[in-house]
């Protein structure tokens, strides 16, 4: 502690500004930008919030891709001359979903939820959560819908001729089949959701990187706060990965038993 207020000291001198050596500018950064008044702790907070939206846009991804994937899959696996009008009107509006928010930018799409629509709430870090699990759900549609349509339509001729409903066949036959086989784009769809986090706080969610604009903010010294963030995503993305890693692998040895 002694050691930073000299050196700090030292440094704002331009007259002894050349007395410090650069391991000692680096403590003085580096020491401002962690450790000074607990800093550490917002980062730690940044983290928090990070992985809490990180979880609740995850879990809204996968239901709205679920629903609206088995929906066009229905649509589209219809016996030729049989057309359901409910499921038809169901799948137009799941289609300008898909098609909406795959065609415009994450950004665009806070910031309108953040001042347009909700523009009344101070919860930006919940509407960030409700905006990316929307953004994912539409993404997650379309891969799980490619690894439905993917599979040989002969499996679900084979669930309903055994006296399956359509819904007890895509859960006990298709959709398992289907998981294996679209279970990397998943991680790579969670591993961007992750990331996008960091977006958040265009309209003022507290998460990581706002963390770390605060810090800056007040230390007027950028590399440190803002390289921290980027090895923190760097290990949250590196232990994602693990982890879709290790279920690859158990799904591919329960293919072998």
């Amino acid at each position: 502690m002694e050691n930073y207020l000299l050196w700090q000291e030292l440094m704002r001198d331009t007259a002894t500004m050349d007395q410090v050596s650069w391991w000692q500018e680096f403590y003085v950064y580096f020491y401002q930008a962690f450790i000074e008044g607990d800093r550490w702790m917002q980062y730690l907070r940044g983290v928090g919030t990070t992985l809490v939206v990180t979880a609740m846009a995850l879990v809204l991804g996968i239901v709205l891709g679920v629903l609206v994937a088995m929906v066009r899959t229905a649509h589209d696996q219809q016996r030729a001359g049989k057309h359901n009008p409910i499921l038809g009107f169901f799948n137009g509006i799941c289609k300008v979903y898909v098609t909406v928010i795959r065609g415009t930018p994450m950004m665009v799409q806070l910031l309108i939820m953040g001042f347009v629509i909700f523009s009344s709430s101070r919860s930006y870090t919940m509407i960030g959560a409700l905006t990316l699990g929307i953004n994912s759900g539409a993404y997650v549609a379309e891969i799980i819908r490619g690894g439905l349509m993917s599979l040989d339509p002969g499996q679900m001729e084979a669930g309903r001729s055994l006296g399956l409903s359509y819904g007890k066949t895509m859960r006990f036959i298709v959709i398992p089949q289907a998981f294996k086989a679209i279970l990397p784009s998943l991680g790579n769809e969670f591993i961007i959701l992750l990331k996008d986090t960091s977006l958040i706080t265009v309209i003022g969610g507290k998460e990581l990187v706002h963390a770390a604009q605060s810090i800056y903010g007040r230390t007027y010294g950028q590399m440190f706060p803002l390289i921290g963030v980027a090895c923190v995503y760097l290990v949250l993305v590196m232990i994602f990965t693990w982890l879709v890693g290790i279920l690859e692998r158990r799904l591919r040895q329960s293919d072998r038993r």
